[in-house]
C-alpha cells in the first residue's frame, strides 16, 4: 500500500461533511421555528391590548400634543398657532387659581389620607376578633367613594342645615354649610378623600405583616416604648411601602375631577368663587364647555409635566428616607 494513502484510513469527502452540516442546520431550525410560532401566538393574544393602547391611549396622546399648538374647537379644522395656548394659559388668572386649589388639595389631602390609612392599618395589624369584617368595612369606602352618588350624598351632608352644620351648632361652632363657603368647600373634598383611605390601608397592612416580630421583641427588652418602636422599627421597615403609597396617592390627587365638579356644581361649576376649581375641572370647562380643545390639550400636557416633575422629585428624595434590604434596590 502506498504510504501517501494515509495508512488506508478513509478520507472524509466534502459531500459527507456538507450533508452532516446541512442536517445540523436543519435540526437547529426546529427550535427556532417553534420559538417563532410561540412568539406569534403571544402577540396574537396581546393584540386586543396592543390595539386598545394604540387607538385609545397612544393615538389620543399624540393627537392632543398636536392640538396643544393649534386653535381647535371640535367642529372646525385645527389651525396652527404655535405657543399661543401656553402664553394665554400662563396669563389666565383662573388657571393660576386652579393651580393653587389643586396644590392645596394635594398638600393637605394626601398626608391626611395616608396618616388615616396607616393608623387604621396599625390597629388592624393586631390580633383581634372579627378582623376580616373590620378590614372589609374600612376598605368599602374606597370602592364606592369615587362614584357620582357618593359625591351627591357628600354635598348634601355639608350643605346648609345638613348633618355637618347641625353638628357644628351642637358643638358651639359657627353655623353655616361648607358647600356655600368658598373658603371651606375645599375641606369637604379633603374629608371625602380621607374617607377613602381603604386602598392605601390594605397596602400598609401588607407591609406591616412583613416586619419581623423579633425586632419588636428585642426593642422591648432594651426598654423601647411604643412610640420609639414605631419611629425606629415600623417606619423604617415599611418605608418602601410608604413611598409607594405616597407616590400613588399624590398622582391620584392631581387627577381629582368628579367629586370636585359634582360637590361644587350649585349654579356655578367647580364651586362658589372657584372654591373647588381644581386643575382638571378647569381643563374640562375650557375643553367641553368653552369648546377650546386646543387650550385644554395644552393644559393637559402641563399637568403631565407637573406630575412627572413631582414623581421625579419623589424618586430622588427616596434615597434619603426609604430603606431597602441589602441588594433590593
Amino acid at each position: 500500500m502506498d504510504a501517501g494513502s494515509g495508512g488506508g484510513r478513509p478520507r472524509p469527502t466534502p459531500g459527507g461533511a456538507g450533508r452532516k452540516g446541512g442536517r445540523g442546520r436543519q435540526g437547529g431550525a426546529g427550535p427556532r421555528g417553534r420559538a417563532r410560532r410561540e412568539n406569534l401566538a403571544g402577540y396574537l393574544f396581546m393584540s386586543p391590548w396592543i390595539a386598545g393602547f394604540l387607538l385609545l391611549t397612544a393615538g389620543p396622546m399624540v393627537a392632543s400634543l398636536y392640538f396643544a399648538f393649534t386653535d381647535y374647537n371640535l367642529f372646525d379644522a385645527p389651525r396652527w398657532i404655535g405657543f399661543d395656548n401656553f402664553t394665554e394659559m400662563f396669563g389666565d388668572p383662573r388657571w393660576r387659581t386652579s393651580v393653587e386649589v389643586t396644590s392645596w388639595y394635594v398638600v393637605i389631602g394626601t398626608p391626611l389620607k395616608l396618616a388615616a390609612a396607616l393608623g387604621v392599618a396599625l390597629l388592624l395589624n393586631q390580633s383581634r376578633r372579627g378582623q376580616g369584617f373590620y378590614r372589609a368595612a374600612f376598605y368599602a369606602p374606597s370602592l364606592v367613594g369615587a362614584s357620582v352618588s357618593v359625591a351627591i350624598v357628600w354635598r348634601a351632608l355639608f350643605s346648609d342645615g345638613a348633618a355637618v352644620d347641625r353638628g357644628q351648632q351642637f358643638l358651639g361652632m359657627e353655623a353655616g354649610g361648607w358647600i356655600g363657603d368658598p373658603d371651606r368647600i375645599i375641606y369637604s373634598l379633603v374629608a371625602l378623600t380621607v374617607w377613602q383611605f381603604g386602598a392605601p390601608m390594605v397596602i400598609f397592612l401588607a407591609g406591616l405583616k412583613q416586619v419581623p416580630r423579633e425586632l419588636y421583641e428585642a426593642a422591648e427588652v432594651d426598654g423601647a416604648g411604643p412610640w420609639r418602636r414605631f419611629w425606629s422599627i415600623t417606619l423604617p421597615m415599611i418605608s418602601p411601602v410608604l413611598f409607594f403609597n405616597v407616590l400613588l396617592e399624590t398622582i391620584h390627587s392631581f387627577q381629582i375631577f368628579g367629586s370636585a365638579y359634582i360637590i361644587g356644581s350649585q349654579g356655578n361649576a367647580c364651586g362658589p368663587a372657584d372654591g373647588t376649581l381644581v386643575y382638571t375641572c378647569y381643563l374640562y370647562i375650557q375643553g367641553f364647555e368653552n369648546s377650546r380643545m386646543g387650550l385644554a390639550s395644552a393644559m393637559a400636557w402641563m399637568l403631565l409635566l407637573a406630575v412627572a416633575l413631582v414623581t421625579a422629585f419623589l424618586f430622588w428624595s427616596q434615597r434619603r428616607w426609604v430603606h431597602y434590604e441589602e441588594g433590593a434596590r
